[in-house]
């Protein structure tokens, strides 16, 4: 009987990616999302396979029948655009979500594994970051709902590993970009790519000197499941460690789209990191995990799929 799977927000950019992957691996998968971020879209081609679609909101009980073998907790409004518009919710799923999803691995011996992120550094003073940084955030910054609902999910899964002896683990996810990807996103690759497309001026907030390191999704997918499947129970860094400033990135995506548009600037938002970058030595070491995807190849593949979705000049 093939192990099964739990993946909370596996409707999502990154979760849809993962229960995907789980299935070629020959995993079954049960997806849980409520659809507040997420779209179906994203996993109306698994329909057909083993995998098992819940529609729920998992700041309440989560019931599943039967056996489960892992937790994959990806549930979490992931964007600033959507974390600002959805402050409540997003600590909420970071708290009571978390909560929930180990009370599910517990009762069922399962293996847990909760998606964080590079923003519990947030504006870091430590470059690269590496997992042994503690972070400079503020914690009543518009951003803050995402960086502590994040920093809090780390502290009750490493709880639950301590005192309760859950295997659990922790994956810290930096920039991230690929197919399935929301127009509307707000972050910078699916913005930029969406502007350019539609021949509109790029806008880039700042000077465009704040850094990013991006990840294409098949890489950070091939971490998390090296993690997933290993003994580390400490946090590991998922991220690509060629840094990229935001203008950089933005003049390629103009060039590979054959794009008119042109940059504009506006103001930097309140709390936005300065600079991202990871340190992967514990992924290398640990997992024998390292990106494989140049940035270059990964956006032919997005700018691809964002084709799909738009239509040149139109809104």
């Amino acid at each position: 009987m093939a192990q099964r799977v739990v993946i909370t927000g596996a409707a999502g950019f990154i979760g849809s990616h993962l229960a995907e992957a789980l299935l070629d691996r020959g995993y079954a998968v049960i997806g849980i999302d409520n659809l507040l971020t997420g779209d179906i879209a994203n996993i109306a081609h698994l329909s057909n396979r083993d995998f098992t679609f819940i529609k729920h909101d998992v700041t309440n009980y989560i019931y599943i029948d039967g056996p489960v073998d892992f937790v994959l907790h990806w549930a979490s409004p992931a964007s600033p655009i959507d974390y600002l518009e959805l402050p409540i919710p997003t600590l909420k799923v970071g708290a009571l979500g978390t909560h929930k999803a180990l009370g599910l691995a517990k009762a069922k011996g399962a293996r847990f594994v909760i998606a964080s992120t590079s923003e519990v550094y947030g504006d870091p003073l430590e470059h690269p970051q590496r997992e042994t940084y503690w972070g400079n955030v503020n914690p009543i910054g518009p951003r803050g709902v995402y960086d502590e609902a994040k920093r809090f999910a780390e502290a009750m899964t490493v709880a639950y590993h301590r005192y309760h002896g859950l295997d659990a683990k922790i994956v810290r996810i930096f920039n991230t970009y690929g197919p399935r990807m929301r127009v509307n996103d707000g972050r910078a690759v699916p913005a930029f790519i969406s502007q350019a497309l539609r021949n509109e001026e790029v806008t880039i907030f700042g000077d465009g000197s704040q850094t990013r390191s991006f990840t294409y999704i098949t890489d950070l997918v091939d971490g998390i499941i090296r993690l997933m499947l290993s003994e580390v129970n400490d946090p590991v860094n998922i991220g690509n460690p060629r840094e990229t400033t935001i203008e950089e990135i933005a003049r390629a995506i103009i060039r590979m789209t054959g794009s008119s548009s042109r940059l504009v600037y506006r103001e930097l938002p309140v709390d936005d990191p300065k600079v991202r970058q990871p340190d992967i030595t514990r992924a290398c070491t640990l997992l024998g995990w390292e990106p494989k995807v140049p940035l270059e190849e990964g956006l032919e593949h997005t700018i691809a799929y964002f084709r799909t979705k738009l239509t040149p000049g139109r809104a």
